[in-house]
């Protein structure tokens, strides 16, 4: 027979297993991201800045992009390359903040390796469609404020490993 008190603390014991197990899921979630970065270089009139960032290769992984994510560091990132991920030709792309709680920048990038347009730090849970206006062949997201932080303009060259596109 359970003592009346019992079923509580056993509920607590419960519970606190199953955060600490999300906790740490969590954290090796968060670790294996940081396994599977790349480096993404944007120079600038001021110099070259490196970001590690993730990579999102198909559909899936570009419609998940950011969302739901509050682990972005200064120096990491989101980049959707190709786009669009079926690889054809580069087209206009139009991204949304729905469901992502940190402001961002994206930075839309030529076939050339050119930044396009940034728009810089869009409105955090909004659905209002953020054009790239010209066709573009990849995307990078990066916290919002850290092109204006770092002296990233439109016309910078963007380059990382194409090989990663492959694989």
């Amino acid at each position: 027979m359970i003592r009346p008190g019992s079923c509580a603390a056993l509920a607590i014991a419960i519970a606190l297993a199953g955060c600490s197990g999300a906790a740490t899921q969590e954290a090796e979630s968060t670790e294996a991201r940081k396994a599977a970065t790349i480096p993404v270089t944007i120079r600038t009139a001021q110099g070259a800045h490196v970001f590690q960032v993730e990579r999102a290769r198909t559909t899936g992984e570009q419609a998940q992009g950011l969302m739901y994510r509050t682990d972005l560091t200064p120096d990491g990132g989101m980049l959707f390359a190709p786009y669009p991920p079926d690889g054809t030709a580069p087209r206009e792309a139009s991204f949304w903040m729905k469901n992502t709680p940190t402001a961002l920048d994206i930075l839309f990038i030529r076939a050339d390796g050119t930044i396009a347009r940034i728009a810089e730090n869009t409105v955090p849970f909004s659905e209002a469609p953020v054009p790239s206006g010209e066709p573009v062949a990849a995307v990078l997201e990066l916290v919002g404020g850290r092109s204006a932080e770092l002296g990233i303009s439109e016309g910078d060259a963007v380059s990382w490993p194409r090989d990663a596109e492959r694989g």
